[in-house]
Parts: structure tokens; sequence; C-alpha cells
């Protein structure tokens, strides 16, 4: 183990051996291996957002075992999926790159403007598909806070009693935001911090804008002089929210755009101190030589070339 992984790993010491495992697994899979940083494919778009919006573009994504193809085909470090698609790949890929399931899920059917998502899947799930983590999203601004919060908090608990780690994306979504504020800075940096005190090995949250949301965090942002005239600035401000930077932050490639806009994107995340991206609409809707080589410029860039 190198010192870098070692680092990171001592994070989180107060964790069981098999989690630390599992942790282990993740930074050290792929082409990323044991820099410390890591991208990952994740692919619930079909039950987020309907199989037409998610795979049109490239047809070949319509079956679940493509993704987990190109994942270990451009050397990711994860891939990430739901029960019903984890149960096509994981007779064949589970030893072949670490496995994410995602345990809850929500659909753009449900047009509320407090969403929560369902939960969709357990512990056991992910331990007899042999994954090495569960995933999990919360909405904080949501008048359902609470209930996400205690969901993800009971299954954080068995899933480390059983040795898995837990990702968790923390998207800030409800009627108590403004759209802009779901990825206002503050909003952002709170929504990390709500995530390592959840209990999130990894935490998964959207690149943030220069916009601040709630006055009173204003107020403090330019009291202090707080940095967030770039996006690299942002960045380090999120990663410093969670536990000064000993949680292991990695942001969303968000709705599909153009490659030279994803990977001006990539440069600032990386400038900023991300521990790397997670990349699904941006990558899977490619035809896959050009995904390929997209997410191989992606990799590079977390290289350090």
């Amino acid at each position: 183990m190198n010192k870098t992984i070692s680092d990171i790993l001592s994070w989180y010491r107060s964790e069981n051996p098999g989690t630390i495992k599992n942790l282990y697994r993740l930074l050290t899979s792929g082409r990323l291996g044991g820099t410390g940083k890591m991208v990952i494919l994740p692919v619930d778009q079909g039950f987020e957002h309907g199989p037409a919006r998610s795979f049109a573009p490239n047809p070949a994504g319509y079956d679940p075992a493509y993704h987990a193809g190109l994942a270990v085909e451009a050397k990711l470090s994860a891939h990430a999926a739901p029960l019903g698609s984890m149960q096509v790949l994981a007779p064949e890929f589970a030893g072949q790159i670490p496995l994410i399931l995602k345990a809850n899920s929500h659909d753009s059917l449900d047009r509320s403007p407090d969403p929560i998502p369902a939960i969709t899947a357990s512990v056991e799930d992910a331990l007899r598909l042999g994954c090495a983590a569960i995933g999990f999203t919360i909405y904080p601004g949501s008048s359902h806070f609470k209930q996400m919060y205690e969901e993800i908090s009971e299954m954080t608990l068995e899933a480390k009693r059983e040795g898995l780690a837990v990702v968790v994306w923390s998207y800030p979504r409800g009627s108590n935001l403004s759209k802009e504020g779901e990825t206002a800075v503050d909003v952002v940096a709170y929504a990390a911090q709500i995530a390592a005190q959840l209990g999130a090995h990894i935490i998964k949250v959207k690149p943030p804008t220069g916009y601040i949301e709630l006055e009173d965090a204003r107020k403090v942002y330019e009291k202090y002089k707080i940095p967030i005239n770039t996006l690299a600035d942002r960045v380090r401000h999120i990663v410093q929210s969670a536990f000064d930077g000993q949680r292991i932050v990695i942001f969303s490639g968000g709705p599909a755009k153009e490659r030279k806009e994803v990977i001006e994107e990539i440069r600032q995340l990386k400038s900023g101190g991300a521990f790397g991206s997670i990349i699904g609409r941006n990558s899977f809707q490619r035809p896959r030589e050009e995904a390929l080589e997209f997410l191989d410029e992606i990799l590079g860039i977390y290289e350090g070339k």
C-alpha cells in the first residue's frame, strides 16, 4: 500500500476491516488505482429520467451489461447501478470491477416540489451481488429531509456492519431552495458536510456555481473573504467542508454537454483538489469508441497529464 492510499484510509480508521478492504479496492482499481483519485461510471438514469431520454442517443446502452463493459474497458474505478441492472451485470462483472449498488431511486414522473427517493435495494442485495459499496441519494432542502437522513443512517449502520463502503449522492433539491440554489456554493458545501456527518465514506455532489443562496451564509463568505470566483476555488471550499478534506468528495458530470466544456470542467475540478468524477450521460451517451477516447482524456487529467 502506498502512502497516498494509506493516508486516505487513515481517515476511516474507526471502520471495520471489511469496509477498509472495500475502500481499498475502490481506491486501487482501474487506471487511477493508487493515485487517490477515482472516476466512476454511474448508470441510474434509466430509472431517474426514463429509458429513451437516457439511452436513445446510444442504443447499446439499453443493455445494462454494456455499461459495465465500458467501465471495465476504460479502466475506471467502479460502476454504480440500481438493483435491476446490477442483477443483469453482476454475474459477469462482479470480479472485474468494484460495483456500487444504488439502494434508493427517484423517477421523473414525480413532479412534486419536495422529492423523496424510494428505497429500492438492500444491503443484503449488495452482498449477494458481490458489491463493494452501496449508494444512496439524499435531497437536502426537501421537506422530507428527516426521513431520508434517518433512512441512510440506518442503512449505513448495516452496511458498515457487513463490511461495505457507503457512497452518498448529496443533491440539494426541494421547496426550501430556489433552482439556482441547488448548485449554489454555500448550499453544495452544506450538502457535503451533511453527507459527511451522516457517515458517508465517499460523497458525490454537483459542481458548484458562484451563486450564494442563503443570506446568512453570504455575510460569512464576504466577511471572511472565502474565495469562490473560479470553479477550482469553489471545489477547494467544498472539499474543505467535508471534514477539512478528510472525506473523499467526487463531482458529478451532469447533463450531456460538449466535450470541450466537460474537459475544461474536469481540469478545474482537478485543480481544486477534487478526488475525482462520476461521469454518466457524458460518457455512455457517446458511441463506444468516442466514449473510450473521452474517458481516456479524463483519466489523463486526473493522472496529472
